[in-house]
Formats: C-alpha cells, sequence, structure tokens
C-alpha cells in the first residue's frame, strides 16, 4: 500500500492501488469470450468508493499484516460486492438504470450478460482468496475461504437482498429493517474487516471481538446514511438514481424517522464504532477514519 498521512490522501492511495490490482486479476477482454470478459471489466473498474477494500487494509493495519495477503483479500470483497451490484440492478431485482455514474451493466450489455458478470465475479473472488501460499498457514487461509462464502450466501448478504425484496411496499420495525441490513450490507462489512485482520500472524479473541463490534456499528451507520443520501442526495453526486427506495416502496430507516434522527443514530452508531477500536490506539487510526467518513460522506 503507498505510503500516506491523512485520510484522503491514504484513502485516493487504496482506490488507485485498487484498480491496479483488480485490472490485473480481471481477465482480458481480448481473451475469449471477450463480451463476458468486456462486461467484467466494464462493472468492476473505472468508479466505487472501495469502501470494503479500505475496511481490509485498515484491518490489516492493526495486525501488520502482508501488503501482497490484503490486496487479494481486498480484491476478493470488492469482487463479491460488485458482483451484487450488478445483480441487484437487474430488472427482477431493484430494477436501476445508473450505477458508480454509468449505465448498469444490463443496459450497457444485456440481461444475459450481466448475469454471467455477477457469476463470474462471485467465482474470481474465490479464486484471489484460494490462490495457493496466500497465507502460510493453511487453516487460517481456509477460514477466510470460508467466511467470504458465508458473508455472500442465504445468511448473509443473499439473504439479506431476499428480505429486502419480500418487504417492498410494507412497514418494517426497527428490529425487522436492522436484521435485513445486517445481513445486506453488514455481513460484507463484517468480512472486510475480519479478512484484513487475518491476513495476519494471528487474530486473538479480544482483538477479533472488538473488530466485530466495530463492524457491525459501522454496517448498520452505513446503511443509515445510503438511505438518508437516497432521499436528500442528488443523482449526478451519488452516481446512482436518488429517490429510488422511496419510490419502489422500500423500507429505510427514514420510514421509521426523520432525516436529522437518522444522522444522529449513525452518530450513535459510529460513537459504538470508535470505543471498540479506540484501545488500539494508532494501529486502529485508519478504522476510526473510515468510521467517521461513513457519517460525513455525501456520496
Amino acid at each position: 500500500m503507498t505510503p500516506a498521512t491523512d485520510f484522503a490522501a491514504w484513502s485516493r492511495a487504496v482506490q488507485v492501488d485498487m484498480e491496479t490490482a483488480l485490472a490485473a486479476l480481471l481477465p482480458p477482454a481480448t481473451v475469449a469470450p471477450e463480451r463476458l470478459h468486456a462486461a467484467m471489466r466494464y462493472a468492476v473498474l473505472g468508479g466505487g468508493k472501495r469502501v470494503r477494500p479500505m475496511l481490509v487494509f485498515a484491518a490489516g493495519e492493526a495486525v501488520e499484516a502482508p501488503p501482497t495477503r490484503l490486496t487479494a483479500a481486498a480484491c476478493a470483497v470488492e469482487l463479491i460486492h460488485v458482483y451484487s451490484l450488478t445483480h441487484d440492478d437487474l430488472p427482477c431485482m431493484d430494477d436501476d438504470d445508473l450505477r458508480r455514474g454509468k449505465p448498469t451493466c444490463h443496459r450497457e450489455y444485456d440481461e444475459a450478460t450481466a448475469l454471467l458478470v455477477g457469476d463470474a465475479l462471485q467465482s474470481l473472488a474465490f479464486e484471489a482468496l484460494s490462490q495457493p501460499g496466500l497465507h502460510p498457514n493453511a487453516g487460517t487461509q481456509l477460514e477466510m475461504v470460508h467466511l467470504l462464502a458465508c458473508a455472500a450466501g442465504s445468511r448473509g448478504m443473499a439473504g439479506g437482498q431476499a428480505v429486502d425484496l419480500a418487504s417492498t411496499g410494507r412497514s418494517l420495525d426497527l428490529a425487522e429493517l436492522e436484521f435485513m441490513h445486517i445481513h445486506k450490507t453488514g455481513a460484507l462489512i463484517l468480512a472486510a474487516v475480519l479478512l484484513g485482520a487475518l491476513c495476519g500472524e494471528h487474530l486473538d479473541t479480544s482483538l477479533r471481538e472488538r473488530l466485530e463490534h466495530y463492524a457491525k456499528a459501522i454496517g448498520l451507520a452505513f446503511q443509515v446514511m445510503d438511505d438518508v443520501l437516497d432521499a436528500e442526495g442528488h443523482t449526478a453526486t451519488l452516481g446512482k438514481t436518488a429517490g429510488k427506495d422511496a419510490a419502489q416502496g422500500k423500507a429505510t430507516y427514514l420510514t421509521l424517522m426523520s432525516p436529522r434522527e437518522a444522522r444522529a443514530y449513525a452518530g450513535e452508531l459510529i460513537d459504538t464504532a470508535l470505543a471498540a477500536v479506540a484501545p488500539l490506539g494508532e494501529r486502529g487510526r485508519r478504522l476510526a477514519e473510515i468510521a467517521r467518513f461513513v457519517v460525513e460522506r455525501s456520496f
């Protein structure tokens, strides 16, 4: 990872390094099947906040993990994330036309290609994470693969999306809403943090518990702010269609509270996250900075 002092410079460095790593990992568009590979590159490259890779690197810094391991883990998490976005945008899901400031994959190509892009990106994620010798402890590497698989599956991200689809058009209470988001958004955020920490030589129980507490809090805060920005933001700034949740009758935090109350709730969650990593001191600096970014971002 490129050395940088302030958070803005560090996050830009992560974005640049991730773009390079992902571009190298993705099959070239000149290799058959060319259209699928071109669409994969279209979906992954040239956009995105790369928050999940940032979390991998930030947690990795806390345990002084080698950059090569962190890069592979960060690529794996981001590929799972982009696969989920590609599928979520399909007409059978959220039916969106814009993602990361450009036409969604199925609009630029077609629905069948977008479906295959998601499938292929998921496989590529596990290819990156299961590469021989990534971690000197084979048991730890197997745990990393298992962790990401669980986070992406029916008891994680995919399950959360299923709950989201089933909940469209009806009211949810706070517990039901948070159950959905703990799975849909929070599971992959938790995986990103733990994968970064597992890239080190040893993750003790106490630190793991702190990181889990941190990740669960910022996972919910991230979704709270997503709901606020969807309602208050502009399409050009967000890079995706603003106001889509309300138009589709989706259950959000703003169906339960005002924007002001939602921001305050996000702030409380971030305070919880910051308290969890405070004992890490300088080793937890990037984790703390990401937590603050979650509530201060405008996109």
